[in-house]
């Protein structure tokens, strides 16, 4: 079988920046493993296999090298950026059927904006028990963690300052403790997203950073998925007077990565999060199964 595939950097307008996702044309239809062994292939966090959809314009499912997860941000920047090099799609309005529910997009150039779901918000864990899995303390917490979800759940973790998200170091034992805790083995929960209150440059309003368990690399370069349930954890717990935003990541792995946020409806009614990115089609082939 063959397979067109265009690798895609995401939130970024520039070759070997952002994020990158391997997007892999008409193949949703590849069984599990399949899926897992060519993320594996790449190395890279996730990529995409697109589909026909009876409920959307196109269908996109979405693998991690160890399972598949309903949604994630970056690969749908990608897929979309892809869709459009390849004229599969012009500019302007698309729907996506994700594991997540309907996601609607809109398409300009480069450009994609997303609209995630609206948020769920879940447990608090105990900042001490979150601290420990990216080897800090709780006093480097300003706000209660909280689980939240526009499509796939992050445990947001606000930090203290830009020192103390650059000292994040993974811990793998505590990380153990962490879903045991939850009780959320083989969930879609995933590691904590750890952020703090000012960009990276001057141009940015937050800046976080995903640190992942094996088999995924150790760490995301950009998590368009946890950026938008930040943003709806930052606005509903009133720790941001805007609900637009600039958001950066990837900047220490020299991958910088940047998002325009927008969360939709007051603090206690959101109704969604729209997260924009630009993205760059690095190379183009044939995957040969």
């Amino acid at each position: 079988m063959k397979f067109d595939v265009d690798w895609v950097d995401a939130f970024t307008d520039r070759a070997f920046g952002g994020n990158g996702c391997a997007v892999v044309h008409d193949a949703a239809r590849l069984d599990d493993e399949t899926c897992m062994a060519f993320v594996r292939e790449t190395s890279l966090v996730e990529c995409t296999f697109t589909g026909p959809s009876e409920t959307a314009d196109i269908r996109v499912r979405y693998f991690l090298a160890s399972r598949e997860i309903p949604f994630a941000g970056h690969p749908t920047v990608a897929t979309v950026a892809a869709l459009r090099h390849r004229g599969l799609i012009a500019d302007g309005p698309l729907t996506l059927e994700t594991g997540a529910g309907i996601v609607p997009v809109e398409v300009s150039g480069t450009s994609v904006r997303m609209t995630q779901v609206a948020p769920t918000f879940g447990a608090r864990p105990d900042p001490g028990l979150v601290a420990s899995v990216g080897g800090l303390t709780a006093g480097d917490i300003i706000h209660p963690p909280r689980v939240s979800s526009t499509g796939l759940p992050f445990t947001i973790t606000v930090l203290r300052d830009r020192a103390t998200l650059d000292s994040v170091r993974f811990d793998m034992d505590a990380f153990r403790a962490y879903l045991d805790a939850l009780g959320v083995h083989g969930t879609d929960v995933m590691e904590p997203f750890w952020c703090t209150l000012g960009g990276a440059t001057s141009a940015g309003d937050t800046f976080a950073r995903l640190l992942m368990a094996p088999p995924s690399p150790a760490e995301d370069p950009f998590t368009g998925s946890a950026t938008g349930a930040m943003a709806a954890y930052l606005w509903s717990e009133g720790l941001i007077d805007s609900p637009t935003f600039v958001a950066e990541q990837g900047h220490g792995l020299g991958r910088p990565g940047q998002a325009s946020v927008e969360v939709l409806g007051p603090r206690d009614a959101i109704t969604g999060v729209m997260v924009e990115g630009q993205a760059h089609v690095l190379m183009s082939g044939t995957l040969h199964l």
